[in-house]
């Protein structure tokens, strides 16, 4: 990873997989993040399982800032009434700008950790640049 507040100034657009663990011993949640961004503004959208095991996905808006290295942004549902907080997210970038590591909270609730990782379309531009330069 870059250090805290290191100078990446990769853009965050794209779409990422992720995941997020809860302290406890509940499985993770996987999801998808699609996410627009400005040098220093993130918006996005998401997309994740239900809570419940009926097979039915929730979907969430993603509004954030970026300096440097360090990206937060707040998760909110859509019309989900179990998850009705706002969902804090702080994360640090990697060097190559494509992960995301950090924590997540629920303010007075409880927190846990999560991990995003930039789509393989990224890595596949990023070598067709490469090979068109040889």
């Amino acid at each position: 990873m870059s250090a805290k507040g290191g100078k990446t100034t990769e853009s965050l657009a794209g779409i990422w997989h992720g995941r997020y663990f809860y302290p406890r011993d509940l499985e993770p949640v996987s999801f998808v993040a699609t996410l627009i961004g400005t040098a220093t503004r993130l918006t996005g959208a998401v997309h994740e399982p239900a809570p419940s095991l009926d097979g039915s996905i929730v979907y969430a808006t993603i509004l954030g800032d970026r300096a440097g290295s360090i990206v937060t942004f707040v998760k909110t549902y859509d019309n989900v009434k179990r998850n009705a907080h706002a969902i804090e997210y702080d994360g640090v970038l990697n060097g190559d700008a494509t992960e995301i590591e950090g924590a997540w909270r629920i303010t007075g609730y409880w927190s846990g950790t999560f991990l995003m990782i930039r789509s393989a379309g990224k890595a596949v531009s990023v070598f067709r640049k490469a090979v068109e330069q040889v």
